[in-house]
C-alpha cells in the first residue's frame, strides 16, 4: 500500500468538464504511462489555451510521475487556487494533493501547513476529513510530533474505520512507541479489511518478530513476500523472512 502517493494523486480529479475538455484531458493523462514529458507539454500547451485546472492536474500528475515532487506540489497548489477562484468543490482534494507532494518531496512542514488549511474545509464528509487526518498524520511523523500524529491516526480511525491504511498507520506508530497490544490491535483490523496486501502483511510481520512471536512473523513475511514479490514492500518482506531464518517459498501461518 505504501508508497501511495502517486496512486493518491491519480486518483484526485477536478470538477467534471465540458465534453470536449474531459476528452483533451483524457488524452494528455493517456501520455503519461508512456512519456510524461510529451504529457508535461501537452498540458503547457493546452494551459496556454484555456485549458485551466484540467490542464494544471495533468501536468502535476505528470511531473509526479517522474518523481519531480517540489515542481509537482507548486502545480497542485496552483490547480486548487484556479479551483477556487471557480468555486470548484474539486480544491480541497487538489489541496490534498499538492500536501501529499510536498510530503514526498521531503517538506513535511509545508505539507502539514497544507493539511491545516484542508482538513478546516466545511465541504468535507467525515470520511474525507479521516483522510486528511491520515495525511496529516504522516506528515507529523515525519516531524517527529508522535503525540500529534496518534491524535490524527485515532481521529482518523474514528471518521474512516474502513480504511485499512487508516489502521495500518496507527499500528505503526504504536509499533514505534513500543505499545505493542495497540499494534497488534490495530494490524489484525487492517489484514482483515486487506489480507492480501503485502505492505500490511509486512508490518504484522515486524509487529509479530517485535512481540517475540518469530514462527507467527515468518509466517507473515513469507505470505508479504508471495503477495507481490516484484514490490518493495514485497523485497522488504522477503529480506526479512531470510534474516529471521525463513525461506521465501515458505507456508504461511494459517489465518
Amino acid at each position: 500500500m505504501i508508497p501511495i502517493l502517486l496512486a493518491l494523486a491519480a486518483a484526485a480529479s477536478p470538477a467534471p468538464a465540458p465534453a470536449a475538455a474531459e476528452a483533451r484531458y483524457k488524452s494528455c493523462t493517456d501520455l503519461i504511462a508512456s512519456s510524461p514529458e510529451r504529457a508535461i507539454a501537452d498540458a503547457t500547451d493546452w494551459r496556454g489555451k484555456g485549458g485551466g485546472v484540467h490542464a494544471r492536474m495533468c501536468e502535476a500528475l505528470a511531473l509526479s510521475a517522474q518523481e519531480r515532487w517540489p515542481q509537482a506540489a507548486a502545480t497542485f497548489e496552483l490547480a486548487a487556487s484556479e479551483a477556487e477562484a471557480a468555486n470548484d468543490p474539486g480544491a480541497v482534494d487538489l489541496r490534498v494533493q499538492a500536501g501529499n507532494a510536498w510530503l514526498a518531496a521531503g517538506d513535511a512542514a509545508k505539507a502539514r501547513a497544507i493539511f491545516d488549511s484542508a482538513i478546516a474545509a466545511l465541504t468535507l464528509t467525515p470520511e474525507m476529513r479521516g483522510e486528511i487526518h491520515i495525511d496529516r498524520g504522516r506528515a507529523l511523523v515525519a516531524l517527529d510530533d508522535l503525540p500529534g500524529a496518534r491524535r490524527d491516526f485515532d481521529k482518523a480511525t474514528e471518521l474512516a474505520p474502513n480504511d485499512p491504511f487508516a489502521w495500518y498507520m496507527s499500528a505503526a506508530l504504536a509499533r514505534r512507541q513500543r505499545d505493542l497490544r495497540r499494534a497488534q490491535n490495530d494490524i489484525a483490523k487492517a489484514v482483515s479489511m486487506a489480507p492480501e496486501d503485502a505492505e500490511l502483511l509486512l508490518e504484522a510481520g515486524n509487529i509479530a518478530a517485535m512481540s517475540g512471536e518469530a514462527e507467527g512473523a515468518r509466517g507473515l513475511y513469507a505470505k508479504a513476500a508471495r503477495a507481490a514479490p516484484n514490490s518493495d514492500a514485497g523485497r522488504r518482506a522477503a529480506a526479512a523472512l531470510a534474516a529471521n531464518g525463513g525461506e521465501a517459498s515458505a507456508q504461511p501461518s494459517p489465518n
